[in-house]
């Protein structure tokens, strides 16, 4: 798990941990979980929406970690702000990622699936909160891995066609070179991740 420190947000919103899970096998649970959670009433529905209290994203479709931090920083910019346009904090790192306003697609794209089997949790929270690590663990059924195998994970094919760029000049010039192809992929979504805010 990696934890990232903003001391110049305000406290409530300044520390996020981010890590990536493998072999997932509880997807369409976890999923069913957190819907479950958000029609939940009283204290019983309080208590299990701090237990899924997380973003929960789609790792195939994260190309860098630069990607990831890029959306999780215009989300909480956008909560310091009041100018969210999801529920939550953790939704908005979501319809930051994708490439358009439908918050449904978003969340249908970008986040848990069904037959998700990696995914990225992220939490953003306070620095006084404890043992996250632990919190993601006892949620997620899978193998908790170094964010750096993100790159083996990513799937080009869908972010491509996500952001519509096979028919994009500098993607096809690239093209005969994968490496170079993907890191033109990623500077171009990560482009449009922190300009999204601004255009929307």
């Amino acid at each position: 798990m990696q934890t990232l420190r903003y001391s110049h947000l305000p406290a409530q919103i300044s520390t996020v941990h981010i890590a990536l899970f493998t072999d997932v096998s509880n997807s369409a649970a976890l999923r069913s979980r957190i819907v479950r959670a958000s029609q939940l009433e009283g204290p019983e529905g309080d208590t299990e929406r701090e237990a899924v209290n997380f973003a929960f994203i789609d790792a195939r479709l994260i190309c860098s970690l630069l990607h990831l931090q890029t959306a999780v920083y215009q989300a909480i910019l956008a909560h310091a702000q009041g100018s969210l346009r999801t529920k939550t904090v953790h939704s908005e790192i979501l319809w930051t990622l994708n490439p358009t306003n439908n918050i449904t697609e978003a969340i249908r794209r970008y986040g848990v699936a069904d037959a998700t089997s990696s995914l990225i949790v992220v939490r953003i929270s306070s620095p006084d909160l404890e043992n996250v690590e632990q919190r993601m663990v006892s949620v997620v059924d899978g193998t908790l891995a170094p964010l750096d195998e993100l790159a083996r994970i990513t799937d080009w094919a869908s972010v491509k066609k996500y952001y519509k760029l096979n028919a994009e000049p500098a993607v096809k010039e690239a093209a005969k070179d994968s490496a170079r192809e993907r890191a033109v992929v990623d500077e171009i979504v990560t482009s449009s991740v922190a300009m999204k805010s601004v255009m929307a």
